[in-house]
C-alpha cells in the first residue's frame, strides 16, 4: 500500500488541529536553518536589495520550505507512525487529517512562489518551485523509499537555499551560491547516515531503503569518512574563491578537521553504546560545523557591508 493511500485512510474523520499543530507541519527547525543559508546566499551576492523585499523574500523563502516539509509529512504519514522520533507529528498522532495536511501544503507552496516571484524575480521563484517539487515528489514520493542513495540525492533540495538567495538579489545564479550549495550537499550524507546507523532497525521497520541497512554499517561509516574527507577541503572553497576571508578559513579548518575527526571516531567504535556516542556525536558536530561555517561568512560579509557604508 502506498504512502498517500494509507495516509487518505488514516484518521480522515479527525476535526482539524490547532495552530501550532499546523506549525509543526512546516518543520521548523529546518524553516530556521533554510532562512539562514538562504541569507547567507544572499549576502555573498554582489547586488543589492532593499530591507523590505529581502525580507519578503526571505520569509517567501521559509514558507516554501515549510510547504515543503508540510507535504512530507502528508506523504510519510505511514513512515512517522512507525518511528518514534516521529510518531508524536500531527498527522500520525491524529490531530490533523492528511486532507487537510495536503490542502494546506499546496496552498502555501503556491502562495510562496508568487509572492517571491513578485517581490524578487521569476528565476528565484522557479528555483523556489522547483525545490518544493523536487523536495515533496522526486524525494519524498520516489527516492526515500527507492534507493539508499535518498539522502544523497534528495540533499540536493535542502541546499538550493543559498542559491534562491542569490537570485533574489541579483537575477542569476554566481559562483558563490553553487559553492555553498556544494558545501550542504556533500555535508548532508554524513550528517544523515550518522544518525541512520543508530536508526536502522526504526528505518528497516518502517521499509526505508537507508544506506546502514541497503549497504551495511561498515560501508556506511567508510563513506561517512569519504564525506568528511572531501567536504574539509571544499569548505576551504571560499577562501579560494575570495568571498571567505580570514575568519571563515579558520573556521572552516578547525571544523573540516573536527569533521574528520569524528568521521575516523564513528569508524572505529562499531558496537554498543560506544558506537551510539560516536554516532550522535558525528551528528551533534556537524550541525554545528555548518552553522559556524555560514555564520562566519555572514559575519565577514556583514562587517565588509558596514565598512562600506561607514566610508
Amino acid at each position: 500500500m502506498t504512502s498517500a493511500t494509507t495516509s487518505l485512510n488514516h484518521a480522515d474523520t479527525t476535526v482539524g488541529g490547532d495552530v501550532p499543530d499546523y506549525f509543526a507541519l512546516l518543520k521548523p527547525r529546518v524553516m530556521v536553518l533554510v532562512i539562514f543559508t538562504a541569507l547567507v546566499g544572499m549576502s555573498v551576492s554582489h547586488g543589492h536589495v532593499s530591507p523590505a523585499i529581502g525580507a519578503i523574500s526571505l520569509f517567501a523563502i521559509a514558507v516554501g520550505a515549510g510547504a515543503s516539509g508540510c507535504l512530507n509529512m502528508w506523504w510519510d504519514a505511514d513512515i512517522d507512525a512507525v518511528m518514534t522520533r516521529t510518531a508524536g507529528r500531527p498527522i500520525p498522532a491524529g490531530r490533523i487529517t492528511p486532507s487537510e495536511a495536503l490542502g494546506f501544503g499546496l496552498f502555501l507552496s503556491v502562495a510562496s512562489v508568487l509572492v517571491l516571484g513578485l517581490a524578487a524575480n521569476w528565476l528565484s521563484a522557479g528555483l523556489l518551485a522547483f525545490t518544493i517539487v523536487f523536495y515533496a515528489v522526486i524525494y519524498s514520493m520516489w527516492l526515500k523509499r527507492a534507493t539508499a542513495q535518498n539522502i544523497v540525492i534528495g540533499g540536493a533540495a535542502g541546499a538550493l537555499p543559498p542559491v534562491i538567495g542569490q537570485a533574489v538579489v541579483t537575477g542569476h545564479v554566481g559562483i558563490e551560491s553553487l559553492v555553498l550549495f556544494a558545501i550542504i550537499f556533500i555535508w548532508t550524507p554524513p550528517h544523515f547516515w550518522a544518525l541512520a546507523l543508530i536508526k536502522a532497525g526504526e528505518y528497516a521497520r518502517a521499509g526505508i531503503p537507508m544506506m546502514p541497512n541497503v549497504a551495511g554499517p561498515e560501508s556506511t561509516r567508510r563513506q561517512i569518512v569519504w564525506y568528511s574527507l572531501f567536504l574539509f577541503p571544499l569548505g576551504l572553497a571560499p577562501v579560494a574563491l575570495g568571498f571567505g576571508g580570514w575568519l571563515y578559513a579558520v573556521v572552516g579548518t578547525v571544523g573540516g578537521l573536527g569533521m574528520v575527526a569524528f568521521s575516523v571516531r564513528v569508524l572505529k567504535n562499531r558496537e554498543g553504546e560506544a558506537e551510539k556516542k560516536a554516532a550522535m556525536g558525528m551528528f551533534g558536530f556537524s550541525i554545528l560545523y555548518l552553522f559556524a561555517l555560514f555564520s562566519a561568512l555572514l559575519a565577514e560579509q556583514s562587517l565588509g557591508l558596514f565598512r562600506a557604508v561607514v566610508a
